[in-house]
């Protein structure tokens, strides 16, 4: 949860989290609904199936008890060079280094090394360096508190601009603060132009007081969130209502209102959302929208919350 989420984002999650899956067992036995549900407004929902998938795993392979080796660790969903190496260090006192861009500039510095901190090939590299150090390091200090010494100096003191050489306890070993290098090593990162994608949501209520809402694709961005009815596309934008006509199936006689517009950014892409709403769907305007979107179904507001929403749904369905 804490990977790219605040913690004050986290805690209240985590707590929720831990209370309806105390075990991986429960976890485990649980349906992926429910699990996205309980993930709803920590984004990035992949890790949220990554992380059912792994706690399947642990009960089918390792009979529930979570592995203890690397190599072992590599092998769940989910599970990268990073995490496999935190958690056996962390948890079980395996002497490797947890090797994120904080720890690949501490070891390319260290060593005058030119290159991007986050080029997969200095990432391997500096791994394989930190790891010789924290096997040095023994049972003094020991390799945990050396592979976590490596995150904190690269975290506070050799940061990627103005580093305190000063307070460094590897000042003296360190070839960029010999040789002037420690504002050019490593070097920039290169940024490109963020794609953005448009995309329009139609907020659709019934006589009842039911909202249309549909299923996202089980691939792909929020995949198996609920949604209201969405179109997303690239290239220019577009007029809203002209969209949402075209691509929901709304007549021309059915009367629409702009509620707002906002920006969503991840990491990759710039979402632009534009959300329009019908009121009073009657059963004609109810059956077209079926027919365009075969997926929609209708569901009361109150049980809307409930549901594996984006944070950007919650917005759009339920104003949160």
């Amino acid at each position: 949860m804490l990977q790219q989420t605040q913690v004050s984002r986290v805690v209240v999650a985590f707590e929720r989290f831990l209370e309806r899956f105390p075990t991986v067992e429960t976890l485990a036995g649980a349906p992926e609904a429910e699990v996205l549900a309980l993930w709803s407004g920590l984004g990035y929902y992949r890790r949220a199936r990554l992380l059912h998938g792994a706690a399947k795993y642990v009960v089918e392979e390792h009979a529930g008890r979570m592995p203890r080796r690397v190599e072992e660790l590599r092998a769940l969903p989910g599970v990268g060079v990073y995490t496999a190496a935190a958690v056996a260090s962390l948890a079980f006192h395996e002497p490797v280094a947890m090797v994120d861009g904080n720890v690949t500039r501490v070891m390319l510095r260290l060593e005058g090394r030119h290159g991007r901190a986050s080029d997969p090939k200095q990432v391997a590299w500096a791994k394989e360096r930190a790891d010789g150090l924290v096997q040095l390091a023994g049972r003094r200090p020991g390799p945990t508190l050396a592979a976590e010494a490596l995150m904190e100096l690269g975290a506070t003191v050799c940061t990627p601009r103005s580093p305190r050489c000063e307070v460094c306890p590897m000042a003296g070993a360190c070839v960029a603060r010999a040789k002037g290098l420690t504002e050019v090593i490593p070097e920039p990162k290169r940024v490109g132009a963020t794609p953005v994608v448009w995309a329009v949501s139609v907020v659709m209520e019934d006589a009842e007081g039911c909202v249309a809402i549909e299923t996202r694709p089980a691939t792909g961005m929020w995949a198996s969130m609920v949604q209201a009815p969405t179109v997303e596309w690239s290239g220019e934008a577009r007029e809203a209502a002209e969209v949402a006509r075209e691509m929901i199936g709304l007549a021309s006689s059915v009367a629409l209102r702009e509620r707002e517009r906002f920006t969503h950014q991840t990491t990759h892409r710039r979402f632009e959302f534009t959300v329009v709403e019908v009121k009073r769907a009657g059963e004609r305007v109810k059956r077209s929208v079926e027919r365009t979107r075969p997926g929609v179904t209708w569901a009361r507001r109150d049980a809307i919350g409930a549901m594996a929403l984006s944070a950007v749904q919650s917005r759009v369905l339920l104003g949160a």
